[in-house]
């Protein structure tokens, strides 16, 4: 495939820590005109390009127009579909696919790296059909191998109408990053990693708005200077977002922000976990410009869940738990009327009577 012209890196960019597929394929070849200070620029991609005019069509460029503009972009996880339009009809306007949801719902398994590529992009497909038009950020783990790997990671998740994701530096066998025990890799892998994706990024055909997000899951490990330094240095290789995991209070939010800026950074609030349950309105205050809420919908589906099995074998009956829903009433959050109405403009009168 042909590169972006206009990716820049410095001359040693292409040949620093990062193994690809073929020169043709994925070595982007930097532009005479552009100021070679080592710091990764592109033009096309530059915020003031999305600050005004009517919102896209195209969720990647819509994620984009947001971050440009005031406001914070609030961003629910969902797990599955039933989530995913939850969401929607709560008026949300971004999603994000968090990994510890998708592995929990999809494997029933725990947020322990066993989830594979195609798990997260058949999760996504999915998603990304509801609404074609809503940005849904997704999570990429260490991207499932080496810099190829993380090619394919990038141009996978674009296909399937993801918005954005976020690669970040824990070693391959991660774990959730509220958890205990966490190891990462060392700087010089955690940027090869980036710029992987940023390479990838910008050599999909026709110039795509596909955001990647640096997350670093140091500072429990390393300390927060040191997670800001790996995110300063993502930031000079093409992250377009900085995501700084388990940040444990206000002030070191705020701290940052400030250190990061002009960068948006993203914040991830898991209650019971390492960051505090802050409200979206108290993170945009302290100046992030992404705040999710990983498990928002799988833990509220598992007490749902788990009440609902406790019923049925202590009554013998679903009555109490179905809270009067009848399967008509189910249907009709999942786009029951939507499929009806196409119908009949269609031609059809399959589902006249329902």
């Amino acid at each position: 495939m042909s590169p972006s012209i206009d990716f820049f890196t410095s001359p040693s960019f292409a040949s620093n820590d990062v193994e690809v597929d073929s020169p043709q394929s994925l070595s982007p070849s930097p532009s005479p005109s552009l100021p070679r200070d080592g710091v990764y620029y592109n033009p096309r991609l530059d915020p003031s390009n999305y600050s005004e005019g009517p919102l896209s069509h195209n969720p990647a460029t819509r994620l984009r127009q947001m971050l440009a503009r005031p406001g914070i972009v609030v961003a629910p996880g969902i797990c599955d579909g039933i989530s995913a339009r939850c969401a929607l009809e709560a008026g949300f306007t971004c999603l994000y696919q968090s990994g510890a949801a998708t592995t929990a719902s999809r494997l029933g398994q725990p947020d322990l790296a066993i989830a594979t590529l195609n798990d997260f992009v058949g999760a996504a497909q999915m998603v990304t059909s509801l609404d074609p038009t809503v940005p849904v950020i997704a999570d990429a783990d260490t991207g499932f191998g080496g810099p190829a790997n993380i090619s394919r990671t990038v141009r996978e998740y674009a296909r399937s109408g993801v918005a954005a994701l976020h690669i970040e530096d824990q070693v391959q066998t991660k774990r959730c990053g509220h958890l205990l025990g966490k190891q990462v890799v060392s700087r010089a892998e955690f940027l090869t990693r980036v710029r992987a994706a940023v390479l990838a990024r910008d050599s999909i055909p026709g110039g795509s708005d596909f955001i990647i997000i640096a997350r670093t899951d140091s500072a429990q490990v390393l300390g927060m200077d040191e997670a800001i330094t790996r995110l300063k240095m993502a930031a000079d290789v093409g992250a377009d977002v900085c995501f700084i995991e388990g940040v444990k209070t206000k002030e070191l939010l705020e701290s940052t922000v400030a250190a990061l800026a002009p960068k948006p950074v993203l914040v991830n609030v898991i209650s019971g976990g390492l960051t505090p349950s802050f409200t979206y309105q108290e993170a945009e205050q302290m100046g992030a410009k992404i705040i999710i809420f990983s498990l928002v919908s799988s833990v509220a589906m598992l007490h749902a869940c788990r009440a609902a099995m406790q019923l049925l074998k202590k009554t013998g009956t679903d009555f109490a738990s179905a809270q009067g829903m009848d399967p008509k009433a189910f249907f009709e959050p999942l786009g029951l009327n939507d499929v009806i109405k196409f119908d009949a403009m269609s031609g059809g009168s399959t589902f006249a009577a329902i």
